[in-house]
């Protein structure tokens, strides 16, 4: 359902653009009475009603550009700020400087505002107060007087404040789409993944299970062979279960979880917590890494039937992982003998990375009681997530 309204191609900021355009005609029309009003009080009258037909087709120009779209770019947004300064600025031709002292600055601020509008929209915040500013600075050079007495004047607040307004809108409005469109990934993500899972159900895992199953009544030489088809289709199940799309990849954290879960195997027993443990990825990904070290000193050097444990914890300010094995363990000052051999191994790739990140890892271990690591790493300022 997601997936129809996200594919949409059309611009969150739409509605906001159509709002506009109805607050553009509204303030024609208000440019209109006011021009009909003051035009008998011009300068030059003539002139005066020449640059309202400019700004009647500049109003319907700007309309017709956003609401079709084409407009909808920082190049249209600034020669619309230029073509209102421009008429802002025709006060000192169309009327006298007492005029223009005492009176509303034609063609109305009302008028003036609409590409602070367009500025909000398109460049958010910043670019809908800013140009709200250049509105002002210009009718304050047209009446030739800067004033800040808000009690009689407030119009550089309106300004600041439309342009505030309609700009945070906007940005709300771009960032609820995208949440949408991440959404409507993921469940297109979930969906396809469902799909090969009942493919892999129905062909491969049930092949690999009918292979264990033959290998082992015919027994003999099959019999190896059928425990490596068993141990493929239990990697396959796991591999089906398991919740392998990562909806945060754009993100600066990751939930460890999903990265040990893949170590998971008929030789790697993994316990997680029920909830999310967010660390940073960059430092996930290390522990991850010394992790996927020390799983494989289990597998070169704990002995051919070992089975390896792995415990994640959430401690709130820091996250620990253990690892133990239950193989032949490590014999006393055997690390210390492979240090003075030059074989660093253990030492680079396992404390070497948790010193990186601050953390600590401490070895236990003894001849026939088997191994085990704990990994630590604090989180900075509290919760990574």
């Amino acid at each position: 359902m997601l997936g129809p309204m996200a594919t949409h191609s059309s611009d969150p900021t739409a509605p906001l653009w159509r709002a506009a355009q109805v607050f553009r005609l509204l303030s024609c029309v208000y440019a209109l009475g006011f021009q009909v009003a003051v035009n008998s009080d011009l300068r030059r009258p003539v002139l005066g009603w020449v640059l309202f037909a400019v700004l009647i087709g500049w109003s319907a120009a700007c309309a017709v550009a956003y609401l079709r779209g084409f407009g909808r770019r920082p190049a249209w947004v600034i020669a619309e700020i230029v073509v209102v300064v421009l008429l802002m600025g025709s006060n000192t031709v169309v009327a006298s400087e007492h005029w223009a002292a005492e009176n509303q600055t034609w063609p109305t601020t009302l008028w003036a505002s609409n590409p602070t509008i367009s500025a909000a929209i398109q460049c958010g915040p910043a670019g809908g107060m800013a140009t709200g500013l250049v509105v002002m600075a210009t009718n304050f050079a047209v009446k030739d007087y800067f004033s800040l007495n808000l009690g009689h004047n407030a119009t550089i607040i309106i300004e600041l404040a439309i342009g505030m307004a309609i700009g945070m809108a906007a940005q709300t409005a771009r960032r609820a789409h995208e949440e949408l469109q991440r959404a409507a990934q993921l469940s297109a993500a979930l969906e396809e993944r469902e799909r090969l899972s009942r493919e892999v159900h129905d062909g491969a895992i049930q092949v690999l299970a009918l292979v264990a199953k033959r290998g082992h009544e015919i027994g003999g030489a099959t019999a190896e062979l059928a425990e490596l088809a068993s141990e493929q289709e239990r990697a396959l199940r796991r591999w089906v279960t398991s919740a392998g799309v990562d909806g945060d990849e754009d993100r600066a954290t990751v939930d460890v979880r999903s990265l040990l879960r893949r170590r998971e195997s008929d030789r790697v027993s993994v316990s997680l917590p029920g909830t999310p443990v967010p660390l940073r990825r960059w430092v996930a990904g290390e522990l991850d890494a010394a992790v996927s070290n020390v799983l494989d000193n289990v597998r070169a050097h704990a002995g051919p039937d070992a089975r390896a444990f792995v415990l994640l914890e959430d401690l709130g300010d820091s996250v620990a992982v253990s690892v133990r094995d239950d193989g032949v363990g490590i014999a006393a000052g055997r690390l210390q003998e492979a240090a003075r051999e030059g074989r660093l191994g253990v030492s680079k790739s396992i404390v070497g990375r948790m010193a990186s990140l601050g953390g600590t890892a401490h070895l236990h271990s003894a001849p026939g009681e088997g191994t085990e690591w704990e990994l630590c790493v604090p989180r900075r300022d509290g919760r990574d997530g």
